[in-house]
């Protein structure tokens, strides 16, 4: 079920009426069949691969939970009785069980991502290869469907199982409430990335009807549909007459395609972020923010603390950190510091680091070169921008004030804005070549003037750039404005009569503007094609 179709709606709608008439006990528990109902709307098949997740990951924390309260008790009881070398051994020997438990729960589930997601991405380049010796294909394709939402219920029940294996989370007892964090289901489509500690708070708790909660959640879902319906459904389809057809459109129409793509990508993402942490709030259910306000971001290195928080954070938290404090990593930095000096030894492992799990954020994005190819230029230019500090702190100095100047201020964001969006094109074009070819046009045939007519022949009117054109500009204005503070906050003060006419002015919009109609619904879907955050 798609958050844009009126099948969700209608579920949404029965599922919160039930979750307040039913006794609060039970409410975590319809929250759970309403789980599987909407997960079942995908295919049975999918279920099959979330219960062994769900089952791995309940067993290998509940074990390895009650191996260290053994570890812990054993220890208390022989604490006069044994030397400091044999509890050192003996805490070892379980330290050793731990992992065999907590790397054999990684294996299965990362397993079953690896060979849905990836078995056919790994056979295309061996067959690539083999093709420039052989000059055919030696392995065929495999039948394979990825199970909706697949990386981001992994990724959030391996960041439960590691806390768990670090002592940092409590092991859930009740499998049945660890399915539900699993698998709650506004979130399974485009997240956040929840962790157990925070979502368990409120996930799991009794919640009384709250106007002003439900009130709150049904203002931030309806933002959600009107930036997803009235812009990035809309616009979708320039992007795609412009991507679909490389041959024609060049030039001018790369550069509006690549700002178009990022009005659509911000919108539909954001939009689909909205309307999940709305519907949890009408649950009185508290889920991670995932933006704060990207598009504002003055360097790339603030983008990505802005963008996609939570996929952010997973990556700091359960690989960058881990992979900086190896052994591998630490003896690699050694070795230089030995052999190439302090500051190559300093530079080189973060580096590496920096590589790796980029490479890991692109590929997570997708199965297909494009995605790692961009994951990589994201690092690259990363590191580019931290080795260029000292010129920048330079430039700083030479003109102190400059900072504080509004148009410098404008020009950063602009840079950043332009920057990533030319990393993007790799999400549209899907092919390497051809998105280099295609960024490389807007150098070298401009082509404005004949672009500016042509825009209307990308099938949008001169009426949707024009609502697409206000609908952004109000985008635009309510994002600076909650940087003093919560929109909704502040209108709740007001009078119900302006809090009711505002509402019923956005649910106006969207049914009025929003894109529907014949040909919508395959122009959306084509449209999720040339985005890189699903799963």
């Amino acid at each position: 079920m798609l958050f844009t179709s009126f099948e969700f709606v209608a579920f949404l709608a029965c599922v919160l009426v039930l979750y307040y008439l039913i006794p609060v006990r039970f409410q975590w528990i319809l929250l759970l069949v309403a789980n599987v109902f909407f997960y079942a709307r995908s295919g049975l098949y999918g279920l099959l691969f979330m219960g062994v997740t769900i089952v791995t990951s309940y067993a290998a924390a509940r074990i390895m939970s009650a191996v260290q309260y053994h570890m812990d008790d054993t220890v208390k009881a022989h604490k006069e009785v044994w030397s400091k070398q044999e509890r050192k051994a003996y805490k070892q020997q379980i330290k050793r069980k731990k992992r065999m438990i907590f790397i054999g729960c990684l294996l299965v589930n990362l397993g079953i991502l690896a060979v849905l997601k990836y078995t056919n991405f790994a056979i295309a380049n061996v067959n690539g290869i083999a093709a420039l010796f052989t000059g055919r294909h030696s392995i065929a394709r495999v039948n394979l469907v990825l199970p909706l939402g697949i990386s981001f219920y992994t990724f959030q029940t391996m960041g439960y199982v590691i806390d768990v294996y670090r002592g940092k989370a409590e092991a859930e007892k009740n499998i049945f409430k660890m399915a539900l964090f699993t698998s709650f289901f506004p979130q399974l489509i485009q997240g956040p990335i929840s962790r157990f500690g925070e979502l368990s708070q409120t996930l799991y708790a009794p919640h009384r009807f709250d106007f002003r909660t439900v009130w709150f959640g049904l203002e931030r879902v309806l933002w959600g549909y009107f930036k997803k319906l009235v812009i990035a459904d809309r616009i979708v389809v320039a992007v795609n007459a412009i991507v679909g057809q490389p041959d024609i459109y060049s030039g001018f129409y790369v550069f509006c395609g690549m700002l178009f793509y990022a009005a659509e990508l911000y919108a539909d993402f954001t939009g689909g972020i909205d309307i999940t942490i709305g519907i949890a709030q009408m649950f009185g259910i508290q889920l991670a923010e995932n933006f704060e306000r990207p598009y504002f971001s003055k360097n790339i290195a603030e983008y990505w603390r802005r963008w996609h928080i939570t996929m952010g954070t997973w990556f700091k938290d359960y690989l960058f950190y881990p992979l900086s404090a190896s052994m591998p990593v630490l003896s690699m930095s050694t070795f230089c510091r030995k052999h190439f000096g302090v500051a190559a030894g300093r530079r080189i492992p973060v580096y590496f680091v920096t590589l790796v799990v980029w490479f890991a954020t692109g590929i997570w994005h997708g199965a297909s070169w494009n995605f790692i190819v961009w994951g990589l230029l994201n690092a690259v230019v990363i590191l580019l921008s931290q080795e260029c500090r000292p010129l920048y702190e330079k430039f700083h100095e030479r003109f102190p004030g400059i900072q504080k100047k509004y148009a410098y201020r404008i020009f950063q964001v602009v840079r950043t804005v332009l920057l990533m969006s030319s990393l993007r094109m790799l999400d549209c074009y899907r092919n390497v070549g051809l998105t280099f070819k295609m960024f490389g046009t807007m150098f070298t045939d401009w082509n404005m003037t004949a672009a500016m007519k042509g825009l209307l022949q990308l099938g949008l009117t001169a009426a949707d750039y024009a609502v697409v054109a206000v609908a952004v500009v109000l985008v635009l204005c309510v994002s600076l404005k909650q940087r003093r503070g919560s929109i909704r906050e502040r209108l709740y003060e007001r009078t119900a009569a302006v809090q009711y006419l505002v509402v019923f002015a956005l649910l106006f919009a969207i049914l009025i503007f929003g894109a529907y109609g014949i040909g919508r619904s395959e122009e959306r879907r084509v449209g999720k094609e040339c985005r890189s955050r699903w799963s």
